[in-house]
């Protein structure tokens, strides 16, 4: 048994079964692919895959108790690496960070500029994904530490931590009628065509929500992956729009007014989380020390140790 041949079983169920797949992703032959699997199952005596012909169709029993033994293996391995890393060379490497637009672009700033002045030497990798997305990148250890509002609260083998709480709020062009009300309506909202987040992105099921509890149908004209999209069709007059708050700054989107919402929409929680079993080198505590300061490196690997997935 050799990590290559454990590396290709771990691919080959992420890539459905595909040998030709598998073989691509890890630079290798389809017959080389082939030949490991069954090296190893020889080897262990036992049928990973259901075959027709020469077809993969999926995991055996036996199988699919191996992978999740193969999947800790080979995080345990990264770790092993990481664990040495981290003691020859404390400030030197990469943190990956996996978050949507809203964090990225409107909250994070601040914090990546703080932590690179604390560590020049690592680099910084942001990885802007869909909440589905970087959950599934915590999951298969590609990512050290994940950020979003949605999701990451209802994934197993995560552990996760508030970070901040925000609201949505209305932004509208100057002038338009609604600047006269400062705390507008949901009925006043949904006289006008509107604009706001697609579909399981920044919070976009409690504006759903709230228009559905009043019994108010609104009129989505447009639907956006981020904020920017969002206010550059509403400086065009395609539409009003319904932000996070923290997207909005009165400097910079000075052809633009903000209106208090808070009392409409029920307020959202963004998430820090990271995975069971994960090892984290000392600067990625310190980067989530730097998100919140009361998510010390204490707090969190007690949280880890204790396997809690709701913190």
């Amino acid at each position: 048994m050799n990590f290559q041949q454990l590396r290709i079983i771990r691919e080959t169920v992420k890539r459905n079964y595909n040998l030709t797949e598998v073989a691509n992703a890890l630079f290798t032959s389809q017959s080389g692919v082939s030949k490991h699997i069954k090296d190893l199952e020889d080897e262990l005596g036992i049928e990973l895959f259901v075959r027709k012909g020469k077809r993969f169709l999926g995991l055996t029993e036996p199988g699919q108790e191996l992978v999740a033994i193969v999947e800790r293996m080979l995080l345990d391995a990264k770790n092993i690496k990481q664990l040495a890393e981290q003691f020859s060379n404390s400030e030197v490497g990469e943190l990956h960070i996996a978050t949507t637009h809203t964090q990225a672009r409107y909250v994070l700033p601040p914090v990546v500029t703080q932590f690179k002045a604390l560590f020049p030497k690592v680099h910084l990798v942001l990885h802007q994904a869909y909440p589905t997305e970087i959950a599934s990148m915590l999951v298969e250890g590609r990512v050290d530490i994940g950020i979003a509002t949605e999701v990451l609260n209802d994934v197993p083998n995560l552990v996760h931590f508030p970070y901040y709480s925000w609201t949505h709020n209305v932004i509208i062009p100057i002038g338009h009628p609604l600047e006269q009300i400062p705390y507008p309506s949901l009925q006043d909202i949904a006289a006008y065509p509107i604009i706001t987040y697609y579909t399981g992105m920044t919070g976009r099921a409690k504006i759903d929500n709230a228009f559905a509890a009043a019994g108010v149908s609104p009129d989505i004209v447009l639907s956006a992956l981020d904020s920017d999209v969002v206010k550059t069709y509403v400086e065009l007059g395609l539409g009003i729009g319904i932000v996070a708050s923290v997207a909005f700054n009165s400097q910079r989107d000075s052809n633009l007014r903000m209106l208090d919402c808070t009392r409409i929409f029920e307020s959202n929680t963004t998430h820090i989380a990271v995975r069971h079993g994960h090892y984290l080198r000392g600067y990625a505590y310190r980067f989530i020390e730097l998100c919140s300061a009361s998510l010390t490196e204490a707090s969190v690997r007690k949280a880890l140790a204790a396997g809690n997935d709701d913190v």
